[in-house]
């Protein structure tokens, strides 16, 4: 039931009239972080999941059980809802009723499907899609395997970027038709792309990385973006600051000598040592 009332509250910001920015995450203290800060959402990409599970790049690598297991952790940890990327349901569309099943079980408030045909077939180049009928059958299958009516599938797309905005707009209006809870549009990068969309289908819409030109909450609510992603930078600059430590201490910095660390107070209250402290008090003292 926890992961219920996730959902609902996901649904509530699709529901909504503004535009929301999620935090982006990649593990249980980021998440919780975010939480403590009072984001209203939280998004794990892809792409930052091979990061940080694989330490690979976003190449379809990461297997299904290995993104279940990661929203699992995050879910455990921190009580904001969890927009996870499923890629293109790491398959055909019977793999991706597997995806929303294990999804769903791990505590994922809502995920995403795209149409991207993945992974790279040999001798490609550039991005390559899936026949629009296939996209349909992915996201029917999507919303055929979920047990929680209340958790969110998004069809997501970027044809924009390799097949044109008229076949964006037909692939739009297909999954729309479909079901879909929302549209997950990546490379939209003008308010015209946006206009064409937003009048074509009547579902939230939710946008990938933020284009510089698009960066207004309010121009962005009144065309029905209800979410917008920010890039990952909690992540990229972690491992940036993670980098900058080693090579430090690797040229024969010491330890007092550094800054931006998280102090001990900072990392307790993270790891929510108070709760553990007292339930050692409750169940391991005489």
């Amino acid at each position: 039931m926890i992961w219920h009332a996730r959902r609902a509250r996901l649904r509530a910001l699709l529901a909504a009239e503004t535009c929301v920015f999620p935090a982006s995450v990649h593990d249980p203290l980021s998440a919780r972080a975010a939480g403590d800060l009072g984001f209203e959402m939280a998004l794990l990409a892809g792409s930052v999941a091979s990061l940080a599970v694989l330490g690979a790049p976003d190449l379809a690598l990461l297997t299904l059980s290995e993104l279940a297991g990661l929203v699992l952790r995050i879910s455990r940890a921190a009580d904001l809802p969890l927009l996870v990327d499923g890629d293109h349901g790491y398959g055909n569309a019977l793999n991706v009723r597997r995806t929303v099943e294990e999804l769903e079980i791990a505590g994922a408030a809502g995920l995403s499907i795209e149409d991207t045909a993945l992974p790279a077939g040999f001798g490609t180049r550039g991005t390559a899609f899936i026949p629009r009928a296939e996209g349909i059958g992915k996201i029917r299958a999507a919303l055929a395997a979920r047990r929680d009516p209340a958790l969110v599938i998004a069809a997501r797309t970027g044809a924009i970027t390799a097949l044109g905005l008229p076949e964006t707009l037909d692939r739009a209006r297909a999954y729309a038709e479909t079901g879909a809870d929302a549209l997950f549009l990546t490379g939209i990068r003008t308010w015209d792309e946006l206009d064409a969309l937003a009048g074509t289908v009547s579902c939230p819409l939710i946008l990938g990385t933020l284009a510089p030109a698009l960066d207004d909450p309010a121009a962005l609510a009144a065309r029905r973006v209800r979410i917008a992603l920010q890039g990952h930078l909690p992540f990229q600059a972690g491992f940036a600051a993670t980098v900058a430590t080693l090579r430090a201490l690797r040229a024969g910095a010491r330890p007092a000598t550094l800054g931006h660390a998280a102090d001990a107070a900072l990392l307790r209250e993270a790891a929510r040592e108070c709760e553990y402290q007292a339930a050692m008090e409750d169940y391991l003292r005489e």
